[in-house]
């Protein structure tokens, strides 16, 4: 649920540097671990088929059954190579690909056993309906048999060398901050503390949920994960903890009481029933698949929309030229706030009068600055924090138009390409705005703006703040490669309507 009311939880702005860089070279490590996954399980699966076309004697060895036909090494080869995506998209799936080191090892090998006896099912199926492909039920089975074996065997190693590097260099270990009294928390701190191999650290023990108190501890120590197990806390004190776990990219564990959510991953750690609420899918994996979608997808776009682009720069550039203003820039930067308090600079192909598109360190940008105050106390139709100002009297005659089209943001197609923003997300905003924003608020900086988003496709520069939230938040939670698919296909449509002035 969308929280509807002010938070104190409140944070310094930006964050720590130092704070931002820890999390960083932690998540890095994980994605290498990760990342090395699908190769090693390649190299498995294909070792595994090799293994068991070498042993296809054994049966006819043993006088249990001759071969019933010979076919030949190349043509084995073709097929085990066409079928090695179905076991990769399977063990996918699965969530063989979990980035974190705090996962168990035979939880893994029960989801190896399950993935690779799925993606049999589906070979067997197909060999049924074109039995002229393959025929041999001992390779069928030898296969199965050694890919488990195998895939497990190449998980356990990495695993290994992760943990290894966990303990010695103290590299993947989750800083953790335990929050309660009770004799449960107590037996689930020393547990940790004894087994260095389930990749916490805890950094600090405290009795009570105090928003305060875990600011300094975060600030001193570093947190990755909150575990919660503490009944006494009201409500309004675990949504607050929520908000702030969610702003500052920490993980929100609890062992259950009374609470419950509709975002939730349940497992065990100690024997205890535990649950980790869940800010977005956006996290490994769902980052990667998202920024490959935004690597593909900007780079066909600007290919797509490079006419369009040159056009309007020639444009800008003959106005300029006719209005006897030739230094305007063509396409100009303006500075936002991006995911965790990062600024960048945004690009949009000008749709302002030269003069006001200057650098606000010069004084004619403090004009500049001055006089946008001035049409925002005048003409501003947004409430809350955004504005946008009705009947610019700073647009040119072909800003006018490219910006009610919203042409002038296609330059931000290189934005996403550079990595700074993605095709959908929450809006960019500047940072005298995000200092207008309610401690809530600030979950929109937890993953990359956007060039589109929920709220554009939904309704566009019309909505309020506070409903543009919601939606922005709503897309956080539900986050999927189909919803930014079909985000984009909107856009499209909402490009065709006109902007209001």
């Amino acid at each position: 649920m969308v929280p509807k009311r002010k938070s104190d939880a409140t944070e310094e702005f930006p964050q720590d540097p130092i704070i931002i860089e820890q999390i960083f070279m932690k998540k890095k490590s994980e994605l290498i671990f990760s990342a090395v996954q699908v190769p090693i399980d390649i190299l498995m699966i294909f070792l595994a088929a090799i293994s068991a076309f070498a042993i296809r004697d054994i049966p006819e060895i043993l006088a249990l059954k001759p071969k019933l036909y010979i076919f030949p090494f190349s043509q084995y080869i073709q097929m085990v190579f066409t079928v090695m995506p179905l076991f990769i998209g399977v063990y996918a799936l699965e969530g063989l690909y979990n980035i974190k080191t705090t996962r168990k090892f035979w939880q893994e090998a029960l989801k190896i056993f399950t993935a690779t006896s799925i993606a049999l099912v589906v070979i067997i199926v197909a060999i049924f309906l074109k039995r002229e492909w393959f025929s041999s039920r001992f390779i069928i089975l030898a296969g199965w048999f050694l890919a488990v074996a195998y895939v497990t065997v190449g998980r356990y190693v990495i695993q290994r060398i992760q943990k290894y590097i966990l303990v010695k260099k103290g590299t993947g270990v989750y800083r953790v901050l335990l929050i309660g009294s009770n004799g449960k928390m107590k037996k689930m701190g020393e547990s940790i503390k004894a087994n260095p191999y389930l990749g916490y650290s805890i950094v600090d023990h405290i009795s009570t949920g105090s928003i305060r108190a875990i600011k300094e501890i975060r600030k001193e120590k570093g947190i990755d994960e909150i575990i919660l197990c503490d009944s006494t806390l009201t409500d309004s004190e675990q949504e607050k903890l929520v908000d702030f776990c969610a702003i500052n990219n920490i993980a929100y564990k609890f062992i259950p009481t009374a609470l419950q959510t509709a975002r939730f991953e349940t497992g065990i750690l100690n024997g205890e029933p535990i649950i980790e609420i869940k800010n977005t899918p956006l996290e490994g994996w769902g980052r990667i698949l998202k920024r490959i979608y935004d690597l593909v997808g900007s780079t066909l776009l600007i290919i797509i929309f490079s006419p369009i682009m040159l056009l309007i720069a020639i444009l800008i550039k003959w106005e300029s030229l006719t209005e006897r203003k030739p230094g305007g820039p063509i396409i100009y930067r303006n500075e936002r706030i991006g995911s965790n308090g990062r600024k960048f600079y945004v690009y949009k192909f000008r749709y302002m009068k030269w003069e006001f598109c200057t650098d606000p360190n010069t004084s004619e940008g403090r004009k500049a600055i001055e006089y946008e105050k001035e049409l925002i106390a005048e003409r501003s139709v947004r409430k809350g924090p955004l504005y946008k100002i009705k009947n610019d009297p700073r647009k040119t005659r072909v800003g006018n138009f490219i910006e009610r089209y919203s042409l002038d943001e296609l330059a931000q197609l290189f934005n996403v390409w550079k990595g700074e923003m993605s095709l959908v997300g929450p809006r960019p905003h500047q940072e005298r705005e995000v200092e207008k924003y309610n401690e809530y608020h600030r979950r929109l900086l937890t993953i990359k703006p956007g060039i589109s988003g929920m709220a554009q496709v939904s309704g566009r520069s019309d909505l309020d703040f506070e409903d543009e939230y919601k939606l922005d938040v709503f897309y956080i939670e539900s986050w999927s490669l189909w919803l930014d698919a079909l985000i984009s296909l909107k856009t499209v449509k909402a490009l065709l309507r006109k902007r209001r002035n």
